[in-house]
């Protein structure tokens, strides 16, 4: 039973300090017992399922070779019923980046309603004497897998979704992305560490009580030190851990310093910082087309819902006033129609009102 083999850290301790309990899955093992405990709880739950079965189980088979999907679908409904948060992980690769729209959709039909997209992006090795196959960030003697995603075909997926979702699924579906650009562009601090000015506190703690500043850098020379010996908050005050997060900006290629976007993207993961630059500059974001093409894309909306928001206006404004601009184009919308901004009221009943 999971009481026996997971024990939950109290959510107070003796300083009456909050804790909270997260946990990423595949899906495949979570019955409702395990639903259950992750609802008494309190866990918040990243499951990964990567769109419809047929994308899905492109890669995501067990060690029999079937596909999972319908067990991680089965997983996602239990987490529905037992009430317990959860958020979907979806890896965006050269398989599925062509179907945006099928992706977004099914998510939403299966019952997400927090969704984060991660690209795929991993290198081979190309030295013959090499013992791993895949390489750590920073290794010159690489190419790229097939399976990673194209640069600019991950901007064109957040794209499609991000026009879907800002006319009808503002205030009720949440991605993360999304969230990232509005945060940027309303001056809040960023919510995720890949587009942050300075990073390094995302830490991976292995089971010996090694801690690093990320798991994307879990190497000997990123190890900041065991918690046996120092205490988390002062590995955290380290100059190695200040010094690896400062490092986010202080190599930043010259292309990256005077992009227009620089304020939301603040150059990506490092991890992904194998690339030349369009000037060319090494130790360039792989990711930096599609980044740009997917900033570039949504600046209009976000200028628009930045002042709707400064005004005082709620959230979901925004699809109202797209729903009013798109009648400028198509022409008055019957009183008795369905209303355009995707609520499901008629029009004379919604964005019609006198």
């Amino acid at each position: 039973p999971p009481r026996r083999r997971l024990h939950a850290v109290p959510e107070t301790d003796g300083e009456l300090r909050k804790s909270t309990h997260a946990l990423h899955t595949k899906g495949i093992l979570v019955n409702d017992e395990w639903a259950r405990f992750f609802a008494e709880q309190h866990f918040l739950i990243g499951l990964s399922i990567d769109g419809p079965a047929s994308l899905h189980n492109h890669y995501r088979l067990n060690r029999a070779g079937k596909g999972t999907h319908e067990q991680v679908v089965a997983a996602m409904a239990r987490l529905t019923a037992h009430h317990v948060d959860f958020n979907t992980l979806t890896v965006v690769g050269k398989h599925n980046v062509g179907h945006a729209a099928d992706v977004y959709e099914f998510l939403l039909a299966a019952g997400s309603r927090f969704i984060q997209f991660i690209p795929l992006v991993e290198r081979m090795s190309t030295d013959n004497s090499s013992v791993l196959n895949l390489v750590m960030p920073g290794e010159s003697a690489a190419t790229l897998a097939p399976w990673t995603v194209p640069s600019w075909q991950y901007g064109e997926f957040l794209n499609q979704i991000f026009d879907i979702w800002v006319r009808r699924d503002v205030d009720r579906v949440y991605v993360q992305m999304f969230d990232v650009a509005l945060a940027a562009w309303t001056a809040q601090k960023p919510i995720l560490c890949v587009h942050s000015e300075t990073c390094g506190h995302a830490f991976a703690l292995e089971s010996n009580g090694d801690l690093y500043n990320c798991d994307h850098f879990v190497y000997p020379e990123h190890l900041l030190g065991n918690i046996h010996q120092h205490s988390i908050k002062t590995l955290n005050n380290s100059e190695r851990a200040i010094a690896f997060g400062e490092a986010k900006r202080e190599t930043l290629t010259a292309d990256c310093r005077r992009c227009d976007y620089r304020f939301a993207c603040h150059g990506g993961c490092p991890k992904h910082r194998f690339a030349v630059s369009p000037s060319g500059h090494p130790a360039h974001n792989y990711l930096c087309a599609g980044y740009k093409h997917f900033f570039q894309h949504v600046t209009p909306y976000m200028n628009v819902w930045r002042e709707l928001l400064a005004q005082g206006y709620p959230m979901a404004s925004i699809m109202r006033w797209l729903a009013q601009d798109a009648r400028k184009d198509t022409g008055a919308v019957s009183r008795n129609h369905l209303c355009p901004c995707g609520s499901g009221k008629k029009y004379k009943k919604c964005c019609g009102k006198a």
